[in-house]
């Protein structure tokens, strides 16, 4: 027999995502009768706006949608795209720019594929969305960590962006509002990055998938708007999971470059074709609607989390900056960690979150799963009272740490 591993090294050194992971299990528990409140899944508790289910249920029913289409994506979808992009964030792009893909995770998946060759360098800012290193790699690429602390509320400067970089370095992964830190760069740094990243001859990758979900003053930047200089090595990633409340419809886009974005498109076309045409309807009468229904929910999710925040912040030995974008809390448990709690002494974030959930049927996901071990990124997209009865749980078992 050989003794060949039957699974590729390449495919073997993929990790699960520790947040879908989280997800399921916290589901598991529900099943079996459990009252566990999870905070874990980074998705809307709204249902998809009517006119967008309506307009799915339409293209069910016409022929045309039955059949294969362009693997790019609908033409009147690409072209929406464009649009909203344009009213949205003021960057102006041709629908030839634009490729739909099977949401925000295979369009950063064909993005990194396009871009990288075998020993590339990507600077990620720690913490960072769990999907990134892993894509990172599977394009033959090698990920290099910029780690960020609560300190800094999460964002690097220019200064240690050019300390990470190499003659290696091919591409930078800029995140404004942030997964899993809810960190929102000020306008002046998007520049300041956009520029030292053009000055170096850099791609960006640019995640814009929490363009509308931003508080306080905070503001929402797109770096090709601020720095026009590099948009020709610039790839922006959206789509319209978390802004519409469509993380099942699984639509997301790549913008970019025409020679990239067409490299991407042939990557699709053997991949997967095109994203199921319903879908697609259903994402082009999102994009093609108003931002009312969007407005609401991020009202809700403002007063969840200040609420959130609040009820963080009286517990002994956790620090919870303010979140100023997309909908998570990312607070530091350092002060909790190595201290007795109901006769264990959890040492990590990793072990902290096990108890947490054991102890007190509250799923979150610890800091490890985002390259900064000593926190917990806990998301606010649950309902009121969930979120109340899930983080008081919360106070009540860190209240008896010693």
């Amino acid at each position: 027999m050989s003794d060949r591993p039957r699974v590729s090294a390449r495919i073997s050194a993929v990790s699960e995502s520790a947040t879908l992971a989280v997800d399921a299990r916290a589901k598991a528990m529900k099943a079996e009768g459990r009252p566990v409140i999870g905070f874990g899944a980074g998705e809307p508790d709204f249902p998809t706006p009517d006119h967008v289910v309506e307009a799915a249920v339409a293209a069910a029913r016409d022929p045309r949608f039955h059949r294969y289409t362009p693997a790019g994506g609908l033409p009147e979808l690409r072209e929406a795209v464009a649009e909203k992009t344009r009213r949205d964030s003021g960057y102006a792009v041709e629908p030839s720019q634009v490729l739909v893909t099977n949401g925000g995770k295979q369009a950063v998946h064909e993005a990194f594929a396009a871009m990288l060759d075998p020993g590339d360098e990507v600077l990620l800012v720690a913490p960072y969305w769990t999907t990134y290193p892993e894509s990172v790699k599977l394009a033959g690429g090698v990920p290099v960590f910029v780690v960020t602390d609560e300190s800094t509320g999460y964002m690097a400067g220019v200064e240690q962006l050019e300390a990470a970089r190499t003659e290696r370095t091919k591409v930078l992964v800029f995140v404004s509002p942030s997964n899993p830190t809810g960190a929102v760069y000020p306008r002046e740094q998007v520049r300041a990055i956009g520029r030292w990243a053009d000055e170096h001859g850099l791609w960006v990758l640019t995640d814009e998938i929490y363009e509308h979900l931003v508080y306080g003053g905070a503001e929402f930047s797109s770096l090709p708007v601020e720095v026009p200089e590099i948009a020709d090595r610039t790839v922006v990633v959206n789509g319209v999971a978390k802004t519409y409340a469509m993380t099942g419809w699984r639509v997301g886009w790549i913008i970019g470059p025409k020679d990239l974005v067409r490299a991407a498109s042939n990557l699709q076309s053997h991949a997967t074709s095109n994203v199921a045409n319903v879908s697609q309807a259903a994402a082009l009468a999102a994009v093609s609607g108003g931002l009312a229904a969007v407005e609401g929910m991020r009202e809700a999710f403002d007063r969840r989390r200040r609420t959130m925040v609040r009820m963080l912040g009286g517990i002994d030995g956790v620090v919870c900056p303010e979140p100023r974008g997309a909908f998570y809390a990312y607070p530091s448990v350092k002060g909790v960690l190595g201290r007795e709690v109901r006769g264990r002494t959890p040492r990590t974030s990793a072990e902290l979150a096990e108890l947490v959930l054991e102890e007190a049927e509250v799923a979150v996901v610890p800091g490890e799963a985002f390259g900064t071990p000593g926190y917990l990124r806990l998301s606010y997209a649950l309902g009121d009272e969930d979120l109340a009865e899930g983080v008081g749980r919360l106070q009540r078992l860190l209240g008896e740490v010693r």
